[in-house]
């Protein structure tokens, strides 16, 4: 989808440089995947704490395979 935005030019050259992509839209789409894994991730750690735990749960026993 073309789209025009005015970006400030010095944070997208820095994007540029420091991603190492070959293109602009390469940086510019490598920063928004970045910035979005970065939101998902924060969602996460807010629920540290929060969950109920199975104490009965035997994770070792499900590493094991039959053979």
């Amino acid at each position: 989808m073309p789209t025009n935005l005015a970006l400030d030019q010095d944070l997208l050259q820095r994007a540029f440089r420091v991603s190492g992509d070959p293109t602009m839209k390469a940086a510019v789409t490598r920063a928004l995947q970045e910035f979005i894994a970065r939101r998902e991730q924060r969602r996460v750690v807010e629920l540290f704490g929060k969950l109920e735990w199975d104490t009965s749960y035997d994770q070792k026993a499900g590493r094991s395979r039959e053979r």
